[in-house]
């Protein structure tokens, strides 16, 4: 009797699974091999003498660093200087300020207190000429033109102007021709110059 033996098409074949195989693992050693190299070099590059030099080239560094340092705090000095400078110039831009508001307020007061004395006067003025206008309104008109001849022509005007026209028609016809011409003259050209529009 015979056995039955298998095709050998129908079996994967060993030499292919096995070149994959080792395809894989020469990656994987290749990875590791450039990954420890860079290790090494690193470890290499601080090695005692380099790492002398290194600090040789941070002295140098710290000695920049220290010019840094120094122009640093003589700036940050002009700085505070300048500060301290502009402080005072506030300060004394405040006290300016108030006194000029003080004097502002007494100039203020000042003024109110000259316009209420010009008032004064004014009313005092106004009723000081107003008693003697009815003075001279109640005077005899003979009397009263005689003591208007004597007047200058521009003040014995101002009475006039004041006083009622019967009364003042009545002075006038006591005072000399040319005295009452005057007198007229100034009485009409008192209001020529003001606007008419």
């Amino acid at each position: 009797m015979m056995k039955w033996v298998a095709p050998r098409a129908a079996r994967p074949q060993r030499g292919a699974l096995f070149t994959i195989a080792a395809l894989l693992i020469g990656s994987a050693v290749l990875r590791i091999g450039l990954t420890a190299s860079e290790a090494i070099a690193l470890e290499k590059s601080h090695t005692p003498s380099e790492v002398k030099s290194s600090s040789d080239t941070a002295c140098e560094t710290v000695g920049d660093l220290d010019g840094m340092l120094v122009a640093f705090r003589e700036r940050e000095e002009r700085i505070a200087t300048q500060e301290l400078k502009l402080q005072k110039r506030m300060q004394a831009l405040a006290v300016a300020d108030q006194k000029i508001d003080e004097k502002l307020a007494a100039l203020t007061k000042a003024e109110a207190d000259l316009r209420a004395t010009l008032a004064l006067a004014d009313s005092a003025a106004e009723t000081d000429l107003t008693q003697l206008t009815t003075v001279y309104e109640n005077m005899k008109p003979k009397d009263a033109a005689a003591l208007f001849e004597q007047m200058a022509p521009e003040f014995s005007a101002g009475f006039l102007g004041r006083m009622k026209p019967a009364s003042a028609a009545s002075i006038m016809a006591g005072l000399s021709a040319e005295r009452a011409y005057s007198i007229s003259v100034i009485l009409a050209g008192r209001n020529a110059n003001v606007p008419k529009e």
